[in-house]
């Protein structure tokens, strides 16, 4: 049987169905596997592109009220909040530990605005425990949004192994077949070259979209990270100018 015979057998019965059925265990057991890892890769990515996006929706909503005001606390003290904000956890550290500082508990009661005003204010040193929470925030955050990246990540880099092991495997029974019918033509190798080719194809379409969506979901959380960072920094500004009394320097 020529060739061309060949192709037409496989082609009427579906290409990725024909490679399929002619892959080797190993090779279905690998191609479950990356079948799997593609449903939990897009399934992460789509996720996290709504969260990242709403964690920008939210942040610049926050940011336009914070800088309205000018007035670290008074946020805090209307119980505003917003969800899914990574700049309001940085901003709650910092008035949690100013209003324990500045009260000796953070506490909102209704007595809590009447306190404040009447508080005196904190000395630079005390600064510093306000900057380690909002470090500690940043930090917590950062983590926050690039929790399962790492699914993403492995996807890119172990996808395309782990094709080429099914491919490789699936050629090496193949040629162990041929070895023993005793016979080496197109005819006995092709079902086998077309069932271990097979895993190495899937493993492409599982890494290609991963390595997409991981570059531009990690790029959009750096930009979040950075915006993090420089809050942090215009947020403790305007703690410093309200709340530190710098001739109080122990």
């Amino acid at each position: 049987m020529d060739s061309s015979i060949i192709f037409w057998a496989t082609s009427n019965q579906g290409g990725i169905t024909y490679a399929v059925e002619h892959s080797n265990l190993a090779g279905k057991v690998i191609l479950f596997i990356l079948l799997i890892a593609s449903i939990y890769s897009w399934s992460i990515m789509l996720t996290k592109f709504v969260s990242l996006k709403m964690a920008k929706k939210q942040s610049k909503d926050f940011l336009n009220v914070f800088r309205a005001d000018r007035k670290p606390l008074r946020m805090y003290e209307a119980r505003v909040n917003y969800k899914e904000c990574p700049l309001y956890e940085i901003y709650q550290a910092a008035c949690k530990e100013l209003s324990y500082l500045l009260l000796g508990s953070d506490e909102r009661d209704e007595t809590y605005k009447a306190r404040i005003s009447t508080a005196g204010k904190i000395r630079p040193i005390e600064m510093e425990s306000i900057r380690a929470a909002m470090d500690r925030a940043v930090g917590e955050e950062g983590l926050r949004l690039e929790s399962q990246m790492i699914v993403l990540a492995s996807a890119v880099s172990g996808g395309p192994f782990l094709g080429l092991l099914g491919t490789v495997w699936g050629v090496m029974d193949t040629f162990t077949g041929i070895a023993l019918a005793g016979r080496a033509d197109l005819l006995a190798m092709a079902p086998g070259v077309s069932g271990a080719l097979i895993t190495t194809a899937l493993s492409l379409t599982v890494a290609i979209p991963a390595m997409f969506g991981y570059n531009y979901l990690i790029t959009s959380v750096r930009s979040l990270t950075v915006e993090m960072e420089n809050f942090s920094a215009e947020l403790a500004a305007q703690i410093e100018r309200h709340y530190v009394n710098h001739d109080r320097n122990f």
